[in-house]
């Protein structure tokens, strides 16, 4: 092998070769091999310590953000700065990817989506049972201001048609 990649990278590659001499391997450990190249790589240092040494040969973003397949500006986000500086972007990014999401879950009723799931139909076809008085809704408006449309599948208990729901604590 050569001498930038990381141990599990070369070890990634040495697998997917050997993968690819044997023709009797199993199309599902191609698969296997090739994905584990690929999470190995993307995490590999090998990238950044190259990144790093073309920009001290002199070469710009753009240059580089097309050798790896970028925009400039992705190429940029994912590798300028010191070693802390891009963790914090990429624990940032991580934490955006995880938040909640800021709809309660603890509304009464389902949402269109849901009383679709459940009945086995699309939304469209829930408000059309709406309209025709098959099913119930209610749009419930929380004290915050905020207002979802919910439905109502028989056997859920309905709110009054004033009531405001509180929003749950963050």
């Amino acid at each position: 092998m050569g001498y930038f990649l990381s141990p599990d990278s070369a070890a990634a590659l040495a697998r997917l070769t050997d993968v690819d001499g044997d023709a009797s391997a199993a199309p599902v450990e191609r698969l296997r091999a090739i994905r584990v190249l690929l999470r190995d790589l993307d995490a590999d240092p090998a990238a950044l310590a190259s990144v790093r040494a073309a920009l001290a040969d002199g070469v710009n973003w753009p240059e580089i953000a097309d050798a790896a397949g970028l925009k400039p500006t992705a190429a940029k986000w994912r590798w300028a700065g010191t070693d802390a500086e891009i963790a914090a972007r990429l624990d940032a990014g991580r934490k955006r990817s995880t938040r909640p999401s800021s709809v309660p879950t603890d509304l009464p009723g389902h949402s269109v989506t849901e009383a679709a799931a459940l009945l086995g139909v699309t939304a469209q076809a829930v408000y059309q049972q709406v309209t025709r008085g098959r099913l119930i809704s209610r749009t419930v408006e929380l004290a915050d201001g905020r207002s979802y449309k919910r439905v109502f599948l028989p056997g859920d208990a309905l709110p009054s048609p004033t009531e405001t729901t509180e929003p749950p604590a963050p």
